[in-house]
């Protein structure tokens, strides 16, 4: 089966999915084996790069490499930073080399080459052909194991190698210590602690084989330190069964294989060994591969089969790898016996919970959580709310999670983003605990005077740029973010506390600039930043991987507002216009890579610009959003492995696109409104719970006819731009005739357009 034929039988339904779908020729995402939310992210690894050139291998696997260097069990789906790879595993037949290699100079090291014909990707499986080693390999997963197959030429030796050297996004020193030991009953066991992206991480792995080894090696193949503590007469030899450093791998000797056939399995455990033994025990306790592939299959079938769509078939094929892709994160972050490890590296345990981390907050608060709360279980987004406040709790620094995997913070991006997603779950009814914890964890996160500038906000009313970088773009999400406080706190009964944020939510009008129309950042004296460009862009200037043009429309909880500020509709209309059409050229952000997916200055392929296109509803022209989103799906996304135009970003281009492509979407989460912008599919289904379902259906829906004539809601008309959350929860269906031409009457009126903080003119 080739890469253009990946298919997922869903009941009657034939759902393409394509895991190959990427960024950068695939270097975003990866097609291994992954349950849904899973701990265990499985996958080959093509190459590990120097953190200042690991760009392109984000996930590890790269698309248009000639090789793979084995397989290692936890990734990122589609960040645009990178860490993990953890405990690679590579299947060697004949000869066993002990580092790497060059991927010019084929057997120079353990690395393979593979042809792409030889692979086979499919939600919950992944296989392909090593051809230096004539293996086939097969993986599959369950939540917290990952499970391989080898099948090795007839008559060749067997052999395994285990590297717990290799790490995406490396650099000497990362990883800080590690250990493996053979235990009495041949389980290997170990651990290993990195100083990555998230310092001090550190995570434990229990291994068996289906056939016992004949004989194994460990080898610290570390330099030298200056300090050598290692008296034993042992210390120097490799057939040990217990090594601790810095540069280990170990080798497995099997022999000639009966059937020339081995599985592996490994499980992982943020916890210890011991509990990495239970997890194995727990969700793997056989060696039947095909039924725990089967059992993989089974999960992806009900995790996709919360959404039935039918459309083009290049369509559908983005829409299930999408959707995929939305499946991955937040992941599971626990133990089976309830207990992980949190932000202050200590040991805590669920209770009545499953602890997910993986929390990519900046890119994910503004759309994949909110399909989220339509595609899964109430107790999925009850699991968010309760493993973000509890990260709360037991974190060190008084703030909820910013961008949070495997328990461990990062501090990457801005804002304090966990707050829109408790508060939009809040609101929907997925709460997950006391409303009073929930609120003291939002309005902890937004008061910290040490976190990132919000002293100067709450004093001044905006992120001064002459003491705090990225100041403009701050000030804006930090606004966005109390509004979405104050209507939580209205709902929980603090309407002292829904007052105070809501005139916080109001901040934005201080960082923007009347004169020239765009957001800038402002000094602590008060004067806006000289010199000024709106074109101008940069890491850690005054915007967050952008410029005015992209960050002046950020104000989702107040565009009316904002559109009286521009000089109101008209004016509004033409600015954007302006950001869409302008000629930019894209060397000019060639030293900021996150900004790509360039459409004049919109920029799809980073998240600032996400809401963007849905801003003419607001100002009376909804069929100019029409015209935008189809200029923005034909031009951003495609089936192939480059088909994204900047990183997934955990789910949220994807999210993007299967929320746009059913006609609506969500600009203002916290306000319970999506925005109606034109529909990409003859007909979706959402099955929620209780046995409902809500239908979207497009009439006439052709490449000629991008434009609405007509919306009926239960089949009634419905004139305003937009559906409320609770209008989708109770079943129903949403039709929408489509035609050649504008509908230039409907949802004009202000009183039919979305919600926004001011009145509309």
């Amino acid at each position: 089966m080739t890469i253009a034929t990946f298919v997922l039988a869903l009941g009657a339904l034939t759902s393409p999915v394509d895991p190959f779908i990427g960024t950068e020729g695939g270097g975003h995402v990866f097609p291994g084996a992954v349950y849904p939310f899973g701990m265990v992210q499985l996958s080959p690894d093509t190459q590990t790069r120097h953190f200042k050139e690991s760009y392109a291998w984000a996930a590890g696997y790269q698309y248009n490499d000639p090789t793979i260097l084995g397989f290692s069990h936890t990734h990122f789906s589609g960040a645009g930073h990178s860490d993990l790879g953890d405990v690679l595993v590579v299947p060697i037949s004949g000869d066993v080399r002990l580092e790497p290699g060059d991927a010019d100079k084929p057997l120079s090291g353990y690395r393979s080459r593979f042809s792409h014909d030889t692979e086979q990707a499919q939600p919950g499986y992944y296989a392909v052909t090593l051809s230096d080693y004539g293996v086939r390999a097969e993986l599959t997963a369950t939540a917290r194991v990952g499970l391989h197959r080898y099948t090795f030429p007839a008559g060749s030796p067997a052999h395994v190698l285990v590297d717990l050297r290799s790490v995406i996004y490396d650099y000497p020193g990362k990883v800080l210590w590690s250990r493996i030991r053979v235990r009495p009953d041949g389980t290997v066991t170990g651990y290993r602690e990195t100083r990555g992206w998230a310092p001090g991480r550190q995570l434990y792995f229990a291994m068996r084989f289906s056939s016992k080894p004949t004989h194994n090696e460990i080898y610290n193949r570390e330099p030298k330190p200056e300090y050598d503590p290692a008296f034993a007469p042992w210390a120097k030899r490799d057939d040990v069964i217990f090594r601790e450093g810095r540069g280990l791998l170990a080798v497995f000797d099997f022999g000639t294989l009966p059937a020339a056939q081995l599985a592996v399995k490994v499980a992982i455990s943020g916890v210890s060994e011991a509990n990495a033994i239970a997890n194995l025990e727990a969700e793997a306790p056989g060696w039947d591969f095909d039924a725990q592939r089967a059992a993989a299959a089974a999960a992806w079938r009900d995790a996709l089969g919360s959404l039935q769509i039918e459309a083009a078939e290049p369509v559908r094929r983005m829409l299930y790898t999408s959707l995929y892709h939305a499946l991955m994160a937040p992941s599971v972050f626990m133990d089976v016996d309830g207990s992980y490890r949190g932000p202050d590296h200590e040991i805590h345990h669920a209770d009545g919970f499953t602890y997910r981390s993986t929390f990519s907050l900046w890119d994910t608060y503004r759309a994949l959580h909110p399909l989220l709360t339509l595609l899964r279980p109430e107790s999925d987004n009850v699991d968010f709310v309760r493993s973000l406040v509890a990260s709360w709790q037991e974190g060190p620094d008084g703030v909820l999670p910013v961008w949070q995997f495997q328990g461990q913070e990062t501090w990457t991006m801005i804002g304090y983003h966990a707050v829109p997603v408790i508060a939009d779950n809040w609101l929907k009814g997925n709460q997950g605990g006391a409303a009073q914890t929930a609120l003291d964890a939002m309005v902890a996160s937004a008061t910290n005077p040490r976190y990132a500038g919000l002293d100067q906000y709450m004093r001044t009313g905006w992120v001064a740029a002459d003491k705090e970088r990225e100041g403009a773009s701050k000030t804006l999400e930090y606004a966005f973010d109390d509004w979405t406080l104050a209507r939580a706190a209205s709902a929980m009964g603090r309407p002292d506390i829904a007052k105070q944020f809501d005139a916080r939510a109001g901040n934005w009008r201080n960082v923007f600039d009347p004169r020239t129309g765009f957001v800038r950042a402002r000094n602590s004296d008060g004067k806006f930043r000289d010199p000024f460009d709106p074109a101008a862009a940069g890491y850690y200037g005054d915007y967050t991987e952008g410029n005015a043009w992209q960050y002046s429309w950020y104000v989702p909880q107040d565009t009316a507002g904002l559109i009286r500020a521009m000089g109101g509709n008209k004016r509004f209309i033409g600015k954007l216009d302006a950001l869409f059409d302008s000629k930019v050229d894209p060397k000019s952000f060639a030293a900021v890579e996150d900004i790509s997916g360039l459409i004049g200055y919109y920029a799809h392929g980073n998240e600032p610009s996400h809401h963007i296109g849905y801003l003419y509803v607001y100002a009376g022209q909804p069929w100019r959003t029409q015209e935008r989103l189809k200029q923005i799906v034909t031009t951003q996304y495609q089936p192939v492995p480059d088909g994204l135009s900047g990183n997934d970003d955990l789910g949220q281009m994807s999210a993007w696109l299967i929320f746009t492509s059913l006609g609506f979407y969500p600009v203002t989460p916290g306000s319970g409104e999506y925005v109606i912008g034109r529909p990409f599919v003859d007909r979706a289904v959402l099955h929620l719970p209780d046995g409902k379902t809500f239908s979207i259906v497009a009439e006439n829906l052709a490449d000629a006819n991008g434009y609405i004539g007509s919306v009926r809601l239960n089949g009634q008309p419905l004139s305003r731009a937009f559906i409320r959350h609770e209008e989708i929860m109770k079943g129903g269906e949403l039709r929408f005739v489509m035609q050649a031409t504008p509908n230039r009457s409907w949802a004009t009126d202000p009183h039919s357009r979305p919600y926004s903080m001011s009145s509309y003119q």
